[in-house]
């Protein structure tokens, strides 16, 4: 057994020691972890003493620090740097640690013990962990008796099974519907997708291009494609993939949601939406499909006044398949801007220094040091140590930022230890991006995306280095999953700032500013298009929660009947703009952990518009900066995430400011 979690690492902040630590390392960790943790749980039930908050839910807090810290290098070594040996112990990992969560969960002894406690005395932060372990734990079925577990077992065993099934699919069916063009058919697409479409069908034994087509609706050749014959025949094999026979996507999703209806029926709700809901920010449904259905008109509108606007320019109605090509050629007569030379203006290491850094200390109050001399798990991450604006350390901030083939794709933020002040912790955040290498010598320039990702991912680390809680159960970026994107949408903001965006926004080898013009064409041509992509992600949203509010028992007999029916309800014409994903391949809510949970994109945007708006009101940017530290960014979970969020803005989101934004209304 390796003892490399078994004390506190001495490294500041302890830090764990990224660079020599293994994968079986990682793998003992976790075993010795669990061990730990299921000891600590058996003496809290067999206290003598009575239950109390603090020697039941402070002591179930506080029992896991070796699985705590084996679990944060883990959740970070690996998706950054994950070697042979890493994948094969995620593997093991992730096996332990379900297997383990189950056993705490449905741990008969501790659910009694936690019902002792009389949580109707607490109150702050201690009332809040109280009432958040109960609710994970009665959707959990921790408080069923035993037929009703093995039932809820059952249940659950069949839905990841249907939902893997789904999964594949959709992948099965993507392969199944790929279009296959002539040359001349293919006319317009990229020298770059021209030579993947080759690629493509030589590899299937075929001559041509052969167009594999992407989860969405729309695909991306649609943009590119001049036949419209063509562009017809690759809308209409996106849109109607899904199988209602046996064993087919449609057959899985109605199984799917029947069975999701009667486990929340079990766990005492009236469908599955009102269980899921249960844990996020806005717990009320009828709230949530306010906020989306008050969108849909005026989307709808902007999305028919961009059909004039493509008509005008093309001379002939638009249909589904020609609005992609018809968007793209109205914004380069309107708003041309070459992205591909933007990218001269924007050197890594400018941005992060003169850019997040600067925003950070401008709104803020931070500062950061570099500390190459802490360890790292691959030579391209950089460690910086975090001061506040009295010179006390607040945490470290890893940053790991180009792609390798070892990281997987996309950007993120882990925490690999929380502020969690009953543990004695301090935080220790990492933010990954995949931006490419450049070679030796040469600048790392970043397109006008990813200095937005680079703000955004910061803004989590930020949530994270922030966190004021005393259990990590409540701490930092642990907050319901519908509004955990909004603190990071928020500093995207700082992107643009006249304070900020002149200090980074240089050519990388001759120091000149970015065009004033160029920055005005973007910021006009952002709205351009938002009403076809709001009105196809509100159908998405609302189909969701369609599916989701099903009850217990009623079985959806025609799916693509239920789906027409449910977004025509809502105003929608499905055959003019189809929803962003249509039930036979809407995977993040059939396969992923999406489920009546779709919405949360839109509903995190409401709240950072109108909090950008806010900031934008306020005389004093540090003053506000410091405001939404301590009434949000530190808070954590540890109250109501919507109290913080009037705590500083005195009401309840507006949807206004969002649908302004996106140029859905005037004012």
């Amino acid at each position: 057994m390796s003892p490399v979690f078994t004390h506190p690492s001495p490294l500041p902040y302890e830090l764990p020691a990224l660079a020599t630590i293994t994968a079986q390392d990682l793998i003992d960790g976790v075993r010795e972890g669990i061990a730990e943790q299921l000891a600590n749980v058996e003496a809290i039930v067999a206290d003598p003493a009575p239950a109390s908050f603090e020697n039941t839910f402070g002591a179930l807090e506080r029992s896991a620090p070796i699985l705590r810290r084996a679990m944060g290098a883990a959740w970070n070594i690996i998706p950054s740097h994950g070697t042979a040996q890493m994948k094969d112990a995620e593997l093991v990992i992730s096996e332990l640690g379900s297997a383990h969560e189950d056993a705490l969960t449905l741990h008969p002894g501790l659910t009694r013990r936690l019902a002792e406690v009389d949580v109707s005395a607490l109150e702050g932060e201690e009332a809040r962990l109280a009432q958040q372990t109960l609710i994970r734990r009665r959707l959990a079925g921790a408080e069923l008796d035993e037929a009703g577990r093995a039932r809820l077992s059952e249940l659950n065993d069949r839905i990841s099974a249907l939902s893997t099934r789904f999964g594949q699919r959709v992948s099965e069916d993507m392969n199944d519907a790929a279009v296959l063009l002539s040359a001349e058919e293919a006319t317009g697409l990229s020298a770059s997708a021209l030579a993947s479409s080759a690629t493509a069908a030589q590899r299937a034994g075929l001559e041509g291009n052969l167009l594999t087509l992407i989860l969405p609706s729309v695909q991306p050749a649609l943009a590119e494609l001049t036949d419209t014959a063509s562009r017809e025949r690759l809308h209409a094999a996106s849109v109607s993939r899904g199988d209602a026979s046996p064993g087919g996507t449609l057959e899985l999703a109605v199984e799917i949601a029947a069975l999701r209806a009667e486990r929340a029926e079990l766990l005492g709700y009236p469908h599955h939406a009102a269980a899921t809901l249960a844990t996020r920010s806005e717990t009320r449904l009828e709230r949530v499909e306010e906020l989306l259905s008050r969108a849909v008109a005026p989307a709808v509108a902007n999305a028919a006044a961009e059909d004039a606007r493509i008509a005008e320019l093309t001379g002939r109605p638009v249909t589904a398949w020609d609005r992609p090509a018809g968007l793209d050629a109205v914004a380069a007569q309107d708003f041309g801007v070459d992205a591909g030379a933007l990218k001269d203006y924007f050197e890594l290491d400018r941005v992060l220094n003169e850019g997040v850094f600067r925003a950070a200390r401008l709104v803020y109050g931070l500062s950061f040091t570099p500390r190459p001399d802490l360890p790292v798990h691959h030579p391209d991450a950089r460690v910086w140590e975090v001061f506040d604006e009295d010179g006390t350390g607040l945490g470290l901030f890893i940053g790991d930022f180009f792609a390798r083939p070892t990281k997987r794709g996309g950007a993120w933020m882990n925490s690999l230890r929380d502020g969690a002040s009953a543990l004695g912790e301090r935080p220790v955040v990492m933010n990954n991006l995949n931006i490419p290498q450049p070679p030796p010598g040469e600048p790392a320039l970043c397109t006008l995306d990813e200095v937005t990702t680079l703000f955004h991912e910061f803004g989590h680390a930020l949530h994270g280095l922030f966190s004021a809680a005393a259990y990590p159960s409540l701490a930092g970026t642990a907050i319901p999953t519908d509004i955990v994107e909004f603190p990071s949408q928020v500093n995207e903001m700082w992107a643009k700032h006249p304070e900020v965006l002149p200090h980074y926004a240089k050519h990388w080898s001759t120091g000149e500013a970015l065009p004033t013009e160029t920055l005005e064409a973007l910021t006009a041509a952002a709205q351009w298009g938002e009403g076809f992509s709001t009105t196809e992600y509100l159908g998405a949203a609302l189909l969701d929660l369609a599916w989701h509010t099903l009850p217990a028992g009623e079985r959806v007999e025609d799916p693509l009947a239920f789906e027409d029916a449910a977004l025509r309800a809502h105003g929608f014409d499905p055959e003019a703009i189809a929803p962003r994903y249509r039930s036979g391949y809407f995977q993040h809510i059939f396969e992923s952990g999406y489920s009546a949970g779709y919405y949360s994109y839109f509903w995190a945007e409401v709240l950072d518009a109108d909090t950008v708006a806010w900031f934008e009101e306020q005389p004093d940017v540090r003053a506000a900066g410091q405001r939404f530290r301590e009434e949000f960014l530190s808070r954590g979970n540890t109250r109501d995430t919507l109290e913080s969020f009037r705590a500083y803005r005195g009401r309840d989101a507006d949807p206004a400011f969002l649908l302004r934004r996106r140029g859905l209304i005037q004012g």
